[in-house]
């Protein structure tokens, strides 16, 4: 009998697998690093043991101080969730080992899965399709194009899509340093690569008594960085295939036997638009996505984790899917700047409709869930993973899913830190995505510049501009002392303006109103409905709008019905002391210098690469911003860089 559980991962994983535990009656036991000892997940367990430290490696990666941890708080199972050790063979083992229950398939089974090369060979041996391995020697210009990827691992690290032979030797070391820093295996290899394939993956359930369950497929094809970032069930593609389905269930049944599992799996394969597939790997744990199959079939997959672990058989046959369902990964994250991860606090965090509950919908109605590791003032580390949080939306038809989930986050208040809310609502509501045209290519074929876009344009953010001028003339207003508390600027007699000046991304606002007698005068067609310290309400033309305002420390977050807009008040007069020399090349978020590809006197072009960056579990390049010479280098390899630290000045027209 399993009593305690000691969940070996953080933040949004965690909670989810004590929300089920908790249901089980066990109780939760939390690991923690010291970045991570205020987190929501830390106060939510029954008891928590820290692991010092702060990079994965000496804390979350480290199985010896993990296990120490169960035993310290008296867990009788571990459960790993998804990430860092769920995974390792070895871990898995010393689990057992160490008289605890493992939750999740066998040693063997993982360690027959690790390596992406020998998985192939396997999967081919039991009738499974699979693309033809290619050797990075053996690769030659009639293969082009190819992707490298790393043996070990997974997330899109160590990967890399190769268009030119000249340039396969320098992306297979480049893969292979990646691969090495990431799972300690530099170990690569080569693959055809199909650039407008569909990402196809099947759930799998197997219990310790011969039943084995394809639960349903999902298509997880929409992805940034080979990452995945939109998830669905069921998938489009298999829909409009009639017999791919049971292709596909036979085949991930054969990869399943092959190698004896046991537990709750997925096999992944690329698929082409006629239906053809091919194995890619089998992920030997719970996958990031599985809240999608749980909403389509109302199962609870980690409860059935559990009752496997614990011996119990499973029915015959896996429970019939209905209606449709969609994920997405809310990453604090710009995409519109190569993805560059952010960090800081988290002042609000609110999705109106959502609710964290496992398992189907309620009534066969629109149902939207969120499975978050943050909550209002969590802050965002440079550590670890990205994303925010994962929201889940439930509907009877495919479309019904993807409008009900793009309101959601449209009207969520996300406050403090930049995320890809608004590029998730353009995907959504993209004809091609509601006609189920979602392969890998679906971001580079429309265009990240163009679904990156706010949703609030310009003038949306010049009227959230004045909507933050008028509720901080009214906050004032409010706190004022003296006893009649007249508004800010009043006067009795016309007077000039009153100005403030906000900057929204690459622009600046300059506001200017009067409150009179006569209430609001601003220039253009707008009138002031109703005011206070957190709401304007403004009439446009004929039409009213809501703006929603929230003021943080240097950060005015205005929510409305044109989009949320996130504005820095900018002060009169600049501190010589802020301003940095032309052509530094500034840190876009805490990190480690992993690479310096230049010199001092070095003469580079406009986009060169200068350095390489590794925060938030991705690689990052900083170029160069014009033609010049590098005149200052103020980092090393190995060094740790704070957000806006500056890592190398460019001088331009040096070399001319």
């Amino acid at each position: 009998m399993i009593a305690s559980v000691l969940v070996a991962n953080r933040g949004e994983i965690a909670r989810r697998i004590f929300r089920t535990a908790r249901g089980l009656g066990l109780q939760c036991v939390a690991v923690h690093s010291t970045a991570d000892a205020e987190m929501p997940y830390v106060g939510e367990a029954d008891a928590a043991v820290h692991l010092p430290g702060t990079a994965p490696g000496e804390t979350y990666l480290n199985a010896e101080l993990v296990i120490e941890a169960a035993r310290k708080a008296g867990a009788d199972a571990v459960h790993p969730g998804y990430g860092f050790l769920s995974e390792n063979a070895d871990f898995a083992q010393a689990v057992v080992d160490a008289g605890l229950t493992w939750i999740g398939p066998p040693a063997a089974a993982i360690s027959s899965m690790g390596s992406k090369i020998e998985a192939k060979k396997l999967m081919a041996a039991a009738g499974v399709p699979v693309l033809a391995e290619l050797t990075p020697a053996s690769v030659g210009a009639d293969d082009l194009p190819v992707l490298v990827k790393a043996s070990a691992g997974g997330g899109g690290r160590g990967m890399r899509v190769v268009h030119r032979l000249e340039e396969l030797a320098g992306e297979i070391e480049a893969a292979s340093a990646e691969a090495l820093s990431a799972f300690g295996d530099g170990t690569v290899f080569c693959e055809r690569y199909l650039a407008t394939g569909r990402h196809i993956e099947v759930q799998m359930l197997a219990d310790q008594h011969g039943t084995i369950w394809a639960v349903g497929e999902r298509e997880c094809s929409i992805q940034r960085r080979h990452q995945k970032v939109v998830e669905e069930a069921p998938s489009p593609l298999v829909e409009r295939i009639p017999s791919m389905r049971t292709e596909l269930f036979d085949a991930a049944r054969k990869a399943a036997e092959a190698i004896g599992y046991v537990g709750a799996g997925t096999v992944e394969f690329l698929a082409d638009e006629q239906g053809n597939f091919f194995f890619l790997e089998m992920n030997t744990r719970l996958q990031v996505e599985h809240p999608v199959t749980e909403s389509t079939t109302g199962l609870d997959l980690v409860a059935l984790q559990f009752s496997i672990a614990a011996g119990e058989a499973l029915p015959p046959e896996p429970p019939a899917a209905v209606g449709h369902s969609i994920e997405v990964r809310l990453y604090a994250e710009d995409p519109a700047h190569d993805w560059q991860p952010q960090t800081g606090r988290l002042h609000r965090f609110h999705l109106p409709g959502a609710e964290f509950a496992p398992g189907g919908p309620r009534e066969g109605t629109p149902w939207v869930r969120v499975d978050s590791g943050v909550i209002d003032g969590s802050e965002v580390s440079p550590y670890y993973d990205a994303m925010l949080a994962k929201v889940i939306v439930w509907g009877a038809t495919r479309t019904e899913a993807a409008m009900r989930l793009a309101a959601e986050l449209a009207r969520a208040e996300i406050h403090g830190v930049r995320t890809n809310r608004d590029l998730l609502v353009r995907i959504l509501r993209h004809r091609a995505f509601l006609d189920g045209e979602t392969d890998t290519a679906f971001l580079d074929r429309h265009g990240l510049d163009v679904l990156a876009e706010p949703l609030a344009d310009k003038a949306a953010e010049e009227l959230s501009a004045l909507a933050a001028a008028l509720a901080d003339a009214a906050a004032r207003r409010e706190t004022a002392t003296v006893q009649n508390r007249l508004p800010s600027g009043w006067r009795n007699l016309p007077s000039q303006s009153q100005r403030k000046t906000f900057s929204a991304g690459d622009s600046t606002y300059e506001v200017s109103y009067r409150l009179t007698r006569d209430g609001l005068v601003v220039d253009g067609d707008v009138s002031l409905v109703a005011l206070g310290p957190d709401r304007a309400v403004l009439e446009v033309g004929d039409v009213r709008r809501t703006f929603e305002v929230a003021a943080y420390p240097g950060l005015v977050c205005v929510d409305s019905s044109l989009g949320s807009v996130a504005l820095t008040p900018l002060e009169r007069f600049t501190d010589p002391s802020h301003q940095v020399a032309a052509g530094s090349l500034l840190a876009p978020m805490p990190g480690t210098v992993i690479r310096v590809g230049v010199a001092v006197g070095d003469e580079v072009e406009k986009g060169q690469p200068l350095l390489w960056l590794e925060a938030m579990k991705m690689e990052h390049t900083i170029s160069a911003p014009a033609d010049g010479v590098v005149v200052e280098l103020t980092v090393s390899a190995g060094q740790q860089v704070e957000v806006g630290a500056v890592l190398a000045v460019v001088r331009e027209g040096e070399g001319e």
